[in-house]
């Protein structure tokens, strides 16, 4: 079933993704040489609560993190451990928070220290083919609107779209229908009307669009080893541009590159 919400549910959400967007500043603050991927969930486990609230991820379907913290070649939902950061790493970030009945989830992805010319363009083509699927992400246009966008914009560069793992809405759920590829067709899928409310998040490899899942039964790596990115909103359709509920402060409502 999908949701369409109200403004005092899109309310309710707004505090929840404000929430998230904090906690994923003290996450950026986190992310230099030296510190372990546990220091930082638990860094920002102790922040969410602080405020009431609960780290979406702990326990979500058993997995053991407060947060999911990915490195390099790790696509998503790594597990923080003892991995140590080091100098040239990427690290994806992917944060869910749950206050007042709803939730809020959003991904970045950061680098540790300086990270080669490559390293940096994908970064760079991850973040903004989500701004080419979010602008689809109005009414009247349909969920294939979205992924087709996002898809076109990354293979003319050159890397994959993982096809594996998608977005989703996002309400009194972590996980909610619509399902939202970051691939397709123009015109294809669920219609989108105002009051949706949607987890854009392009998953991008530096290489082949497949994946393989280590032996923790979590964390997802890029099949061929390369680099992977990952930048993640939660959006509300409107009847024009969408509102994206979790930008970071500096961060522009909708900067979209030129089509």
């Amino acid at each position: 079933m999908i949701h369409i919400r109200t403004e005092s549910e899109i309310g309710k959400l707004r505090i929840a993704c404000r929430l998230a967007a904090e906690s994923m500043e003290i996450a950026r603050e986190m992310v230099r040489p030296g510190v372990t991927t546990r220091e930082i969930s638990g860094k920002v486990r102790e922040f969410i609560e602080s405020r009431g609230a609960r780290a979406a991820f702990l326990g979500y379907s058993g997995f053991p993190g407060a947060i999911c913290v990915s490195l390099n070649e790790e696509v998503v939902h790594g597990i923080p451990g003892d991995k140590v950061l080091r100098e040239g790493d990427l690290v994806k970030v992917d944060i869910g928070t749950y206050i007042e009945g709803f939730y809020g989830d959003m991904a970045r992805t950061w680098t540790v220290g300086t990270v080669s010319e490559e390293a940096a363009a994908l970064i760079a083509e991850t973040r903004a083919s989500f701004y080419h699927g979010a602008k689809r992400a109005m009414a009247g246009n349909r969920v294939g609107d979205i992924g087709w966008a996002i898809q076109s914009h990354l293979e003319s560069r050159g890397y994959g779209v993982v096809r594996a793992l998608v977005g989703h809405g996002v309400g009194r759920h972590l996980h909610e229908e619509p399902q939202v590829p970051n691939f397709g067709r123009p015109g294809a899928g669920s219609l989108l009307r105002p009051g949706m409310v949607l987890a854009i998040e392009p998953m991008v490899n530096m290489g082949t669009w497949e994946v393989d899942t280590l032996e923790d039964g979590w964390t997802t790596v890029t099949a061929d080893g390369k680099l992977s990115a990952h930048h993640e909103n939660t959006c509300v359709v409107r009847q024009g541009r969408p509102e994206i509920l979790t930008l970071m402060s500096g961060e522009e409502t909708i900067p979209y590159a030129e089509e």
